[in-house]
């Protein structure tokens, strides 16, 4: 399940990439099929550890080009461990909405881009997260759960106070956000409600099978209800060092 477009950031043979947040590692995997040369990077350890075993069996496998790199670090995102203009590509998804600095670890990516590098951000989307946070407390207050909620103007003033230039925005995931707003209202650990065992089987046999039916459902909801909102950014070549 993939928030961002891969093909708009041009990723590909040799392209140097970062993946901040990487969690398990879902567009790390895709990045590496692509061929490039991926960094996943997160603070988890048993999550990286996990990522850096999937892709030594992918590579096992030949689900990627000869010349794919990967690896997965551990590290803090507001203390990112590489030198200024590192990067061609640098990814942000569904993580600094769990980020109290938020302002720092943007700026901390924008340090590592190289100029003219590109890259994107993806959070939840403030309408459909406004309505989970009011049909449940739980949703958002746990360790390590959300702290904030965006608008997508509000990110972009941020990304532009780094020194990036917003290159377009998407919008991501609709058929899931009825499924959030399902589990709380019934409870987010409920997952025996007959509902939303229900609506998961529909969501794994999307994920599993792609069928046109759903795929262009979403394609249309996207702009309407889509769960998640992806801002695409660029470092100017001008961008001091």
């Amino acid at each position: 399940m993939l928030t961002v477009d891969f093909d708009r950031l041009g990723v590909g043979s040799h392209t140097k990439v970062i993946d901040i947040g990487a969690g398990q590692g879902r567009h790390s995997f895709e990045m590496f099929r692509r061929g490039a040369d991926v960094i996943a990077f997160d603070q988890s350890e048993s999550d990286m550890a996990d990522v850096a075993e999937m892709f030594d069996a992918m590579m096992a496998e030949g689900q990627v080009p000869t010349d794919a790199k990967a690896r997965a670090e551990v590290g803090d995102a507001l203390r990112l461990p590489y030198a200024d203009n590192s990067f061609d590509v640098v990814l942000m998804s569904e993580i600094l909405e769990h980020i109290p600095s938020d302002e720092a670890a943007i700026a901390e990516m924008a340090r590592i881009l190289k100029p003219g590098g590109i890259g994107a951000v993806t959070v939840p989307r403030y309408w459909p997260e406004k309505v989970c946070w009011a049909l449940s407390d739980a949703y958002h207050e746990v360790e390590g759960g959300h702290v904030r909620i965006y608008k997508a103007s509000e990110l972009a003033d941020k990304l532009r106070a780094a020194g990036l230039e917003v290159t377009g925005t998407d919008h991501a995931h609709a058929l899931h956000a009825p499924y959030w707003w399902l589990k709380c209202a019934v409870g987010v650990d409920n997952n025996k409600n007959p509902l939303v065992q229900a609506y998961h089987k529909l969501l794994v046999w999307d994920m599993m099978s792609a069928p046109a039916l759903t795929r262009v459902g979403e394609q249309v909801l996207n702009p309407v209800i889509g769960k998640s909102v992806a801002l695409y950014l660029r470092k100017p070549e001008s961008a001091a060092s």
